[in-house]
């Protein structure tokens, strides 16, 4: 059982940045490949970018130059640097982690684009 707690949501303006935090909890996570992804107003949530456990990383088009996704095994965590943010960004960001055909997540982070 994996179990993720997401940090670092909040409001900012058109332009800011904003880094996202995952905290998995047990011995797996280096094994696993850890994504965020996002649910705008809509029934739709869409993937935004993951990791893999040997790092490699991939992203939407429309997040590409400005989110960047890492992980520190260490510490069982996966952050989303989110910089030159605009307001269609403005999502619930969910923590994802894809172990042995599992999906874990966590409760999501609200993050607010706004002038």
């Amino acid at each position: 059982q994996v179990q993720l707690v997401e940090s670092g949501g909040g409001l900012v303006q058109p332009g800011g940045s904003l880094r996202l935090s995952c905290a998995a909890s047990g011995s797996i996570f280096s094994l696993a490949t850890m994504g965020w992804f996002r649910r705008t107003p809509g029934p739709q949530r869409e993937w935004v970018a993951h990791v893999t456990s040997d790092g490699t990383t991939l992203y939407r088009d429309s997040v590409k130059g400005r989110f960047t996704i890492s992980r520190d095994n260490a510490k069982n965590t996966v952050y989303l640097q989110m910089n030159s943010l605009q307001p269609e960004d403005t999502a619930v960001y969910y923590c994802n982690a894809h172990l042995r055909m599992e999906d874990y997540w966590g409760q999501g982070t609200q993050v607010t684009v706004s002038s």
